[in-house]
């Protein structure tokens, strides 16, 4: 698959400044024709029938910009299930893209390599007041600056009217029209590139929003043999399901060769069912790689799933699906229950030291045991696996949004806690992810919000938002999804971190990062589990790695009390390198842990302060 010439074959199609080639899947369709309007004029073409289901015909007299419907025999009209941009919304006609009309910048760029993504999440609505791609620009120095290394973009394929997560998208292909469509989104990974950062976009292939979905009029899109939370299951192992498998890994190439994007979060694949031989979730990743190394280029696929089945990130050669890493929600709600106590619907299941422990020593913590939660036996195991292979977090969309008020970790939480959070997972030996604003304590929550035009549908959406906290006993009122004061109580201030708590705590994550960074150049904690041993009476994690004439360990506190510790690291001199509960951090209290300890490989007792992490290095003589 040359680099140069790859094209998508479904869709609109520019081969000439004023001639384009319609190509469309569609097996309910007896015949099909294309309607394009140009400069005002509309013609229809009727469309060829072809192998495959595939309609397909040329239009000669329309360019760029252009739009166009498809016609059934019956006289309705619809989009097209490609379409490249929408831009009057998921119900207006589609329009022509050419590719070729961005000028790209980005001419040798490979990509961050995966063992250093550092992720950053973002929403494009609430991460700047205009709420666009081309606002993201100006605040990508501001990134730099933190030291992330990859931005995720949550999903942006064109949903109903001006505001929503993304996971209600109707058209996958189409960036949305109030972000700024496809240039825009163009023009922000181009930037992105420019800086050094890579770009994750967050894909929905479990489900279509409701408003504005008209795959079914096309073909059989969806199966009633399963059912997932959003509706109907994506139908990929029943008859016809080639054509609709194609689709959606055809999005996945899409978005790698026309928006250069470096890599794919597949949203909840749990909600993905497949019980043919070859799982579509195998059948994309090698597809994406495959054409990773045609664009020479680091390309990944990273799927969130909560079935805990380390098949997900099993190289294809043992059975596995073979992609190349997954958000690990165990490991939050680990590190959640510690710090915050919680326990109610799926936190019920966590809350021990050991939890954590297990989280670090293995990735999951549920590889068999029973839940309670789930009342039945639950995952498999992981161990074995690199580390770099886990995605983890102390807050995301999800974690937040899900909450009944949307509230963070920062409205409820010490600054004490909080730091303890940032450097349990920076300084995991994972791939740590940031939730945007967290890195400066923003206390604006990030609620559910759509932005629906059907009645019946918005009331659903309604009802179902409050069924769904039934198992976390949360009191309090749901803000109502359809309203923009939701929307827009939703958009992060990042000027707050000027604020002298905030900039503390931006100042904690900046050094957090470059603390990984640093540790990880030497060759420790890079894409291996470490040593980790829990303190179950202190409430303490000790973990450490060491290689010849190098070292480091960490201690992370979850006691409400001073504990004393007794570790035996190698021996040699170390050197304290970083303190949560320094006065450097706004620490109470004088030292604790002091600067400097020798050991002689035998047994060292360290005090550490309450919801605190330190980090020690091995050091030469002089240092």
């Amino acid at each position: 698959m040359d680099k140069k010439t790859w094209t998508l074959d479904v869709g609109a199609s520019v081969i000439t400044p004023d001639c384009v080639a319609f190509r469309v899947w569609a097996p309910a369709a007896g015949h099909l024709t294309v309607k394009t309007i140009s400069n005002g004029q509309s013609k229809e073409t009727p469309l060829k029938r072809g192998e495959g289901e595939y309609f397909s015909g040329i239009v000669k007299g329309v360019r760029e910009g252009d739009r166009y419907l498809y016609g059934f025999p019956d006289g309705s009209e619809y989009p097209d299930p490609a379409s490249r941009f929408q831009p009057d919304g998921v119900h207006g006609l589609s329009a022509i893209v050419d590719p070729s009309s961005f000028r790209w910048e980005d001419e040798g760029w490979k990509g961050v390599p995966l063992e250093n993504y550092i992720l950053y999440e973002l929403h494009v609505g609430t991460f700047t007041e205009a709420g666009t791609f081309f606002s993201i620009i100006p605040c990508l120095g501001y990134l730099r600056e933190l030291g992330v290394t990859a931005v995720e973009i949550m999903p942006v394929g064109q949903f109903p009217g001006r505001r929503n997560w993304g996971y209600d998208g109707a058209y996958p292909f189409a960036p949305q029209n109030s972000y700024g469509g496809p240039d825009g989104l163009k023009g922000l990974i181009n930037a992105c590139h420019k800086e050094g950062l890579s770009v994750v976009l967050d894909v929905v292939y479990n489900h279509l929003g409701p408003e504005g979905n008209y795959l079914t009029k096309f073909g059989p899109y969806f199966t009633d043999r399963y059912r997932t939370p959003w509706g109907d299951a994506i139908n990929f192992d029943g008859p016809l399901s080639d054509g609709v498998r194609h689709y959606f890994v055809s999005n996945a190439l899409y978005w790698i060769t026309e928006f250069h994007i470096d890599a794919l979060r597949i949203d909840a694949i749990h909600g993905i069912f497949d019980f043919s031989a070859r799982h579509f979730l195998e059948e994309l990743g090698e597809a994406v790689h495959r054409h990773g190394s045609a664009l020479e280029r680091n390309i990944y696929v990273i799927p969130e799933s909560d079935l805990n089945d380390v098949r997900v990130i099993n190289p294809r050669q043992v059975g596995g699906y073979g992609l190349d890493a997954q958000w690990n929600d165990d490991f939050h709600h680990a590190l959640h229950c510690l710090i915050t106590a919680e326990k109610n619907g799926y936190y019920q299941d966590f809350g021990q030291m050991e939890h954590l422990e297990k989280a670090f020593d293995e990735g999951f913590v549920y590889s068999g045991q029973y839940s309670s939660f789930r009342k039945r036996k639950h995952g498999n195991s992981s161990k074995g696996r690199p580390a770099g292979q886990f995605v983890v977090f102390s807050q995301n969309h999800d974690q937040v949004g899900n909450r009944a008020l949307g509230d963070r970790l920062s409205r409820h939480l010490s600054l004490e806690k909080l730091k303890l959070a940032a450097a349990t997972v920076l300084l995991s030996p994972f791939i740590p992810l940031l939730f945007m604003g967290e890195e400066y304590g923003e206390t604006t929550p990030f609620h559910y919000f759509v932005h629906h035009s059907d009645k019946d549908l918005l009331e659903a959406v309604r009802k179902g938002r409050e069924e769904a906290f039934g198992g976390f006993d949360w009191k309090e009122p749901v803000p109502d999804p359809q309203a923009e004061e939701t929307f827009l109580a939703s958009k992060i201030r990042p000027e707050k971190r000027h604020a002298e708590k905030n900039n503390l705590l931006f100042e904690l994550y900046r050094s957090l990062i470059a603390l990984r960074k640093e540790i990880r150049a030497t060759g420790l904690c890079a894409d291996r589990l470490p040593d980790i041993k829990a303190f179950i009476e202190e409430k303490v994690i000790h973990g450490g790695d060491y290689i010849e004439g190098s070292g480091v360990f960490y201690l992370f506190s979850f006691n409400e009390k001073p504990a004393n510790v007794d570790i035996a690291p190698p021996a040699g001199r170390w050197k304290k390198i970083f303190d949560t509960s320094s006065s450097r951090w706004r620490g109470k209290g004088q030292e604790t842990s002091p600067p400097r300890i020798d050991s002689h490989g035998s047994g060292i007792q360290i005090p550490i302060r309450p919801w605190s992490a330190v980090v020690y290095r091995l050091s030469n003589p002089e240092n």
